[in-house]
């Protein structure tokens, strides 16, 4: 009997790596799209309020948060949300996405000169179809 050998370090063979529709990867590349652009919205608005842009999807070893931000007195850990409506927004919300962001907020703090005893806030920016932007500051708790 003959073993199958796999090198998971080739590239996929063309029939796999062609294999997803084309209208499918439009759709991704959409949804990726209009994500920056919400992202982008929701920090001009942080910045028009006084706050600074430190991080855009910052990436720790527990995971990704959208913005991290300086208010005067306080780090911001923004996640943001799109959808049509700012309800469906907050739906897709979950409660394994939110200890990401406390791990990968702790993560962070703790390479701030305050480290741990860094002041902190979670919120949470939905942005719906028209493009209007709900920011709920302290939406959910500390880590």
């Amino acid at each position: 009997m003959r073993q199958l050998e796999l090198d998971f370090d080739a590239p996929p063979p063309v029939a796999l790596r062609d294999s997803v529709p084309h209208w499918r990867k439009d759709r991704g590349r959409r949804a990726f799209l209009s994500g920056q652009a919400a992202e982008e919205t929701v920090a001009r608005l942080y910045e028009g309020r006084g706050a600074r842009v430190l991080a855009r999807r910052w990436r720790g070893i527990s995971g990704e948060i959208d913005l991290v931000l300086r208010a005067p007195d306080t780090y911001v850990f923004c996640e943001v949300k799109r959808a049509a409506t700012h309800d469906l927004a907050l739906q897709r919300l979950r409660q394994g996405q939110l200890q990401r962001i406390y791990h990968a907020a702790s993560e962070y703090i703790g390479r701030t000169p305050e480290g741990q005893l860094a002041p902190v806030r979670f919120d949470v920016a939905t942005v719906d179809a028209t493009g209007a932007v709900d920011i709920l500051e302290a939406a959910f708790g500390l880590f």
